[in-house]
């Protein structure tokens, strides 16, 4: 579990299969985009009418991960998944509805628009010790599993 030796596509490939395997543990079922150009990594379904898309991000530690407004448009059914890699730990599982970042649930979890500048709008996660202990606590895969059950 020396997740360093992989390199960023390795790392996201690896989180995207291990995110899938999770969701299918829980009885959903989960669909692959052939190709990823709406920043949808696959669909969930739940029962029959039941469906979500999620985008995976992967990273190593703490640290900062976003996403572009083009392809993060929150909404009911578009849920974040996001895997902290650290060395010699197992990962840890994040989910993260996206209509948080509308809400403005917690303060970590950033709206950026960047009016006169190059980047691009995104919304964020500032991933800090503190920060952490509330997204383990709220966004838990055990937390957030039972939510997506209701709907």
């Amino acid at each position: 579990m020396i997740w360093s030796k992989l390199n960023r596509f390795q790392l996201g490939k690896y989180g995207e299969y291990l995110v899938k395997m999770e969701f299918t543990k829980y009885g959903f079922d989960v669909y692959s985009a052939e190709i990823d150009d709406k920043g949808i990594d696959f669909v969930l379904r739940n029962g029959k009418n039941n469906y979500f898309d999620i985008q995976i991000k992967s990273i190593r530690n703490k640290s900062y991960v976003y996403m572009q407004k083009r392809f993060f448009e929150p909404s009911q059914n578009l849920l974040l998944a996001l895997v902290i890699f650290v060395n010699n730990k197992d990962p840890l599982f994040l989910l993260i509805p996206s209509l948080d970042w509308k809400t403005k649930k917690y303060p970590f979890l950033v709206d950026r628009d960047f009016i006169g500048k190059k980047s691009q709008p995104e919304f964020g996660i500032n991933i800090s010790r503190e920060s952490l202990e509330v997204l383990k606590k709220e966004y838990s895969f055990e937390k957030q599993i039972p939510q997506l059950s209701k709907n």
